[in-house]
């Protein structure tokens, strides 16, 4: 399985959850199977799609998952003990791990070679770090929404892309629509 059938998949699992999905073309793939309000699409900022999952869970009540790639987690190391040490038991970070800078043209990555970031993640004190196969992640990403503990799920799949359309809306629009999205539930 390629990080576009990881999403697939995902996509019945997650759909009332708010998303905050990485940059480029896993945010392309998100926005192809399930554009929604509740979902934010990050256009031009890696390695950043957790802390800004991070910081929604701590402003509210609802969950909120972080879809990351192993290449952007590792553009942004200091992300793991930010999240570690600022528990939001509403989060929930899923680092699709496909040994590969996905959006940049399949460049490996340490992940996909010695360096493991479930290990990263519990070293930098994440408490409940769950590395899975892409087959097992929807069931992974299930128990984690019926949980009440900040998640980490290292969901490791093959390297590939598909093609999928750019998204094309503004990204002021994409912001407004999610913060409606959150104002609304939160109320």
């Amino acid at each position: 399985m390629i990080r576009s059938d990881v999403l697939k998949e995902l996509v019945p699992v997650i759909s009332d959850q708010f998303v905050v999905c990485n940059i480029g073309l896993p945010s392309q793939e998100l926005h192809m199977l399930d554009d929604q309000p509740t979902n934010f699409y990050m256009l031009g900022t890696m390695g950043l799609a957790s802390s800004i999952g991070l910081g929604v869970a701590l402003a509210q009540e609802k969950k909120v998952i972080s879809i990351d790639g192993d290449g952007s987690v590792l553009t942004n190391f200091g992300t793991l003990p930010t999240i570690a040490n600022n528990v939001a038991d509403n989060f929930i970070l899923l680092i699709i791990d496909n040994g590969s800078y996905g959006s940049t043209g399949d460049q490996p990555t340490y992940a996909g070679k010695k360096t493991s970031l479930a290990a990263v993640a519990k070293a930098c004190g994440c408490e409940t770090v769950i590395e899975c196969q892409a087959e097992d992640c929807a069931d992974v990403m299930r128990e984690a929404i019926a949980g009440d503990k900040m998640t980490v799920i290292v969901c490791k799949c093959e390297s590939g892309n598909i093609k999928v359309p750019v998204i094309t809306k503004d990204p002021v629009v994409i912001r407004d629509r999610f913060m409606t999205a959150i104002r609304e539930a939160n109320t």
